[in-house]
């Protein structure tokens, strides 16, 4: 099974990474800056039990998906659309498209361009670029996808590579634990530029942080949603199961990079207008965002 990632960050390297680390045919498609460095020095994948030079492809253009049966989708939310724009004319029409990315539009995004098989997932993994060709891994590194006629078979090659996927029949619960969670953590850890357990250590964090997820669960069922498990439970345990971790949206905003608010609290905003349900706490921290972006 031939794999191409297509916005070879920090997701994207990291299962990128460990399925060539397992021996399957990989390109990485990305930034040149990076893509320079995998060529000349493979990957470096520096996780909590190695750090190993992986050995894969990597390209800057979008033609490079034209042999994968397999696409890692992993750009930022705010680039779905154009991406798949890009990448459209190269992939074969039998080429599944697996989009690991953030928020709950992402999937349906892809396939109002792509006629191909399009499998929606949820990541939960803590990692960052430490540089270019240069992955950090921090903790967890698990899918949940979405039940699809090729779920199966990716399931069991990531599976090959250390990678637990879980496949769900449900996954717009799944993505809607993910949102809730990133909407808890993500406009917080960017705003005061900390890791997800010095946050609530803070007084009034995690009762401002209940608040959300409440809110985000008024709006979810409006929407239709059913939220597996104790939601509040389980964003507690992220401040312990990945507490070095700065949020995607905190890395971005110290890089000065586009951030993907929009589709967190913004969506859940968006959604909660949409139902005639007040989100006050998603709409502050939607805008504190944006007052704390470096443009």
């Amino acid at each position: 099974m031939r794999f191409a990632v297509v916005g070879a960050g920090a997701v994207g390297c990291y299962f990128g990474g460990m399925l060539a680390r397992a021996g399957q045919p990989v390109t990485l498609i990305g930034r040149p800056l990076h893509v320079d460095a995998v060529r000349r020095n493979g990957l470096r994948l520096e996780t909590q039990t190695f750090d190993e030079i992986v050995a894969l492809e990597a390209s800057t253009e979008p033609a490079a998906v034209s042999s994968a049966d397999v696409v890692l989708f992993s750009v930022k939310s705010t680039d779905s659309r154009q991406t798949a724009q890009q990448i459209a004319p190269f992939l074969s029409p039998q080429a599944v498209v697996l989009s690991l990315q953030n928020g709950v539009e992402n999937a349906d995004i892809i396939r109002s361009v792509l006629p191909q098989q399009v499998i929606a997932s949820v990541v939960y993994v803590a990692t960052e670029m430490a540089g270019p060709g240069h992955l950090k891994h921090f903790g967890r590194g698990e899918l949940v996808i979405a039940e699809a006629p090729a779920s199966e078979s990716i399931a069991t090659v990531f599976g090959n590579a250390n990678v637990r996927v879980e496949r769900a029949h449900d996954v717009r619960g799944a993505q809607w634990t993910k949102l809730i969670i990133n909407c808890a953590y993500n406009a917080l850890s960017a705003i005061a530029q900390k890791p997800y357990a010095a946050l609530v250590e803070v007084e009034g964090i995690p009762a401002l942080m209940e608040a959300v997820v409440g809110e985000c669960l008024q709006v979810a069922a409006a929407d239709g949603v059913a939220v597996p498990g104790d939601i509040h439970a389980a964003t507690r345990r992220i401040a312990q199961t990945m507490a070095g971790q700065y949020s995607s949206t905190a890395q971005d905003v110290a890089r000065g990079k586009p951030n993907e608010i929009d589709y967190l609290n913004g969506y859940v905003v968006r959604r909660g207008r949409a139902h005639g349900i007040a989100t006050p706490i998603n709409q502050t921290l939607l805008a504190l965002v944006k007052l704390v972006e470096k443009h």
